[in-house]
C-alpha cells in the first residue's frame, strides 16, 4: 500500500487556529470518510478536544521557553536560578547602616607638671558587640570592628577632651571613637556530619537573611566563604605588626592591615534559593586529597594531561586560574557551626540619638591590677550614640531587581575592562588596607608597538588626618596590588605611581561696595574660595580655571569688583609643603594653569593662611 505524504502545518498555535487546521486537515485527507462539521457533531467534539491539549500544550512550551531567559522569565524561583547561573546573588534584605559614636571617660594622671589621660584605664570593645534600638529593642545593630579607646591613628583617631576639673586641674578625661555598624543579629545553627559526601548541602531557612558570619567546626579549624567551589585562593587580610611584615610596619597607622593570598581547603560557597533559604554547598574531596593546580600555558591546556585530564574545554577566567579535582573538602566526623547575620529591611533605619543600649558583654580592660572602684565607674561610663539616621535598610530584591542586576552582572563579570573600571576598583578599595583618596589612569605610549601585553600607569594619592593629600605609602601600594590581581585583565600590566603634588598660595584683591564691611567681605570670600579648593573637589590633571575664581567671587555678597588674582608656587618640606617646585606663571596660558605633563594635583595646603585677600581702593 502507498504511503500519502501528508501536508502538516506546525504554525498554528492557538486553539482557533488549530481547530480550523484539523478541519481543513479531515476535508483534505478524508473526504469520504467524515464530512459532518456542524459544531455538535461527533467528529467536532473530538477536533476542539485535540485543539484545546493542541493549545494548551503550546501554551506551556511557550511559557517555558520565557522562563530560561533573564530579560522574560516571571516566576521568583527561576529567577533565582538564573541569577546563580550568571554568578549575581540576590539579596533577601537590605540592612540599614550608620556610624555609631563610643564615648568612655578615664581619669587623668599627673605626668611631670602636666595632667594628662591615663590611658591605663581604656577599653576595648569587642567585635561584633551589638547595640539595640531604644524604639525597637528587637532592632539591633552590629559593631563589626573592635575599638581599642588606647589607639590613635589617621584612620582611626581618638578624639581627648576633658571632660571634668577639679579645682583647676582635669579630673576625667572624654575618650571618643567611632565605628561603621549595621543593623543585624547573630543566629547560631549546628550541622553534624558522619561520612563525606560530594557537595553535600545544608539549609539556613529564616527571614532576613543577610549572609554567613562564620563557620567552624568541632576541630577549631575556620571554614571560608568563596564565590565558587572551585577557587581556592582568598584575599586574606592580616594585622600590619612588625611580626607579620617588618618592611612595613611604619606605616601600620594608615594602613592597619596588608591584604594577602591564602590557599584555602575548607571552604564553601553560598546561594539563595528563595527569599527565605540560603543554601551552603561544600567541596568535594577529603583533608588527604591533593588538589591539582593546573596553570593554563600552550604546554598543557588542550593536551592529554596526567590522570586522564583534558582541559581543552576548560573555560580560564581571567582572575582565577586555579582549578581543582576536590573543589575543596567534604565536612566529615565533625560538627560544623555556622553563624549567621538576619536583620535590615526599612523598620532598621532608626532616627538620630535611637542607638544608646551597648551590649558590654566583650568589653574588657586593656590593663590589668587596676583600682577596683575607679575601674568600676570608668566601665560605668562606656556610652553609645548615632548622630545621624541609619539608611540603607530596605527590603529583598524584587524580581525586576534580580533581573536587572543578573544582565549587569553578566556584562560586568566582575573585571576591570576600562580604565574608568580601575579607578573605580581603586577607590572602592576597603579603608582597612589604606585609603586611595584619588586616582588617575593612562597608557603610556610604549617604544615596541608590538608588545601584546597592555602596560597600564596607575597614580595614586593619598590623605592625611587633616585631609591633606599624602604621597601613598609603600604598604598601601602593596595592598592595592594584591587587591587589583583579583581584577585585572590577563595582559594587564599595571605599574602604580606616585602623583605630584602642587602646592599653591591664592592671592586676590576686591573693590567693596559703599557701606560694606571690608572684614566680613573678605572673610566671605576666603570661605568661598576655601570650599573651591577643598581637596573633595579636585582632581588629577585637573587645571584651575582663573576665570571660574573671579566669578565666584564677584558673586560674593558686598563686593563690587574682583581687581586681581594671583596664585603662585610653594614648595619646600621644612616649611611642610611638597618638594616639587612648579612654574605656574610658565603653565598659565588663556586663563588656565594648567598641571604637568606627569600626573599631578593642585592643592592649597593651607587655606587658613594661604588664601590671602586684600581691599583696594576703586
Amino acid at each position: 500500500m502507498a504511503t500519502v505524504d501528508r501536508d502538516v502545518k506546525y504554525l498554528n498555535r492557538d486553539f482557533s487556529d488549530i481547530r480550523a487546521k484539523l478541519i481543513e486537515f479531515s476535508q483534505t485527507y478524508f473526504p469520504n470518510t467524515y464530512n459532518d462539521f456542524t459544531p455538535t457533531s461527533p467528529g467536532m467534539m473530538f477536533m476542539e478536544q485535540a485543539a484545546y491539549v493542541g493549545d494548551v500544550m503550546s501554551f506551556y512550551l511557550d511559557n517555558q521557553l520565557q522562563e530560561t531567559f533573564t530579560q522574560f522569565a516571571r516566576q521568583t524561583n527561576n529567577l533565582y536560578e538564573l541569577a546563580y547561573m550568571f554568578g549575581y546573588k540576590p539579596k533577601s534584605t537590605g540592612a540599614a547602616q550608620v556610624t555609631i559614636d563610643l564615648y568612655q571617660q578615664v581619669p587623668s594622671k599627673l605626668v611631670g607638671d602636666e595632667y594628662v589621660p591615663d590611658f591605663d584605664y581604656t577599653l576595648t570593645i569587642g567585635e561584633n558587640s551589638t547595640i539595640a534600638s531604644s524604639l525597637n529593642p528587637s532592632t539591633g545593630f552590629l559593631i563589626e570592628d573592635s575599638c581599642d579607646f588606647s589607639i590613635s591613628s589617621s584612620l582611626d583617631p581618638t578624639i581627648i577632651q576633658i571632660y571634668q576639673v577639679a579645682g583647676d586641674n582635669p579630673e576625667y578625661y572624654l575618650l571618643t571613637k567611632q565605628r561603621n555598624a549595621i543593623s543585624a543579629n547573630i543566629n547560631t545553627e549546628t550541622f553534624a556530619f558522619t561520612t563525606p559526601q560530594q557537595f553535600q548541602t545544608i539549609n539556613i531557612t529564616s527571614n532576613n537573611i543577610i549572609g554567613i558570619l562564620d563557620i567552624i567546626d568541632s576541630d577549631g579549624n575556620t571554614w571560608y566563604e568563596v564565590d565558587y567551589l572551585g577557587q581556592e585562593m582568598i584575599y586574606d587580610n592580616i594585622a600590619n605588626t612588625n611580626v607579620n611584615d617588618p618592611n612595613n610596619i611604619a606605616d601600620a597607622g594608615d594602613v592597619p592591615f596588608l591584604l594577602q593570598l591564602k590557599k584555602v581547603q575548607r571552604r564553601f560557597a553560598t546561594r539563595h534559593t528563595s527569599e527565605t533559604n540560603l543554601q551552603i554547598q561544600f567541596g568535594a574531596g577529603n583533608p588527604n586529597d591533593i588538589d591539582e593546580v593546573i596553570t593554563p600555558n600552550p604546554n598543557n591546556v588542550g593536551i592529554g594531561l596526567p590522570f586522564n585530564q583534558n582541559k581543552l574545554t576548560t573555560a580560564y577566567s581571567p582572575t582565577n586560574f586555579l582549578f581543582t579535582n576536590t573543589y575543596g573538602i567534604a565536612p566529615s566526623s565533625t560538627t560544623l557551626t555556622v553563624r549567621y547575620l538576619t536583620g535590615g529591611g526599612v523598620e532598621s533605619n532608626v532616627p538620630g540619638g535611637d542607638l544608646t543600649t551597648l551590649d558590654t558583654t566583650n568589653t574588657t580592660f586593656n590593663t590589668i591590677n587596676l583600682n577596683d572602684t575607679t575601674a568600676n565607674y570608668i566601665f560605668g561610663t562606656l556610652a553609645s550614640l548615632n548622630s545621624d539616621a541609619a539608611s540603607g535598610g530596605r527590603g529583598g530584591d524584587t524580581d525586576e531587581e534580580i533581573r536587572q542586576n543578573t544582565i549587569i552582572q553578566t556584562t560586568t563579570q566582575q573585571r576591570t575592562v576600562t580604565l574608568d573600571d580601575y579607578m573605580i576598583r581603586s577607590l572602592s578599595m576597603p579603608s582597612e588596607f589604606g585609603v586611595v583618596s584619588k586616582a588617575y589612569i593612562e597608557k603610556p605610549q610604549l617604544d615596541n608597538q608590538s608588545s601584546t601585553l597592555e602596560t597600564l600607569c596607575l597614580y595614586v594619592l593619598s590623605q592625611n588626618s587633616e585631609g591633606q593629600f599624602a604621597i601613598a605609602t609603600e604598604a598601601l601600594k602593596k595592598n592595592l596590588r594584591t587587591y587589583l590581581s583579583q581584577y585585572k585583565m590577563v595582559g594587564d600590566s599595571i605599574e602604580i605611581k606616585d602623583v605630584y603634588i602642587i602646592n599653591i598660595k591664592l592671592d586676590f584683591e576686591i573693590i567693596v561696595l559703599p557701606n560694606s564691611i571690608n572684614s566680613q567681605v573678605i572673610l566671605s570670600c576666603i570661605e568661598s574660595l576655601q570650599e573651591y579648593f577643598n581637596t573633595d573637589n579636585w582632581q588629577v590633571n585637573q587645571p584651575i580655571m582663573i576665570n571660574e575664581i573671579f566669578v565666584r567671587l564677584d558673586k560674593i555678597e558686598g563686593v563690587q569688583t574682583v581687581k586681581n588674582i594671583l596664585i603662585s608656587n610653594k614648595a619646600g618640606t621644612s616649611s611642610g609643603y611638597s618638594q616639587y617646585a612648579y612654574d605656574v606663571e610658565g603653565a598659565t596660558q588663556n586663563q588656565l594653569i594648567y598641571p604637568s605633563l606627569d600626573a599631578s594635583i593642585f592643592e592649597i595646603k593651607y587655606p587658613n593662611t594661604d588664601i590671602v585677600g586684600k581691599v583696594v581702593p576703586l
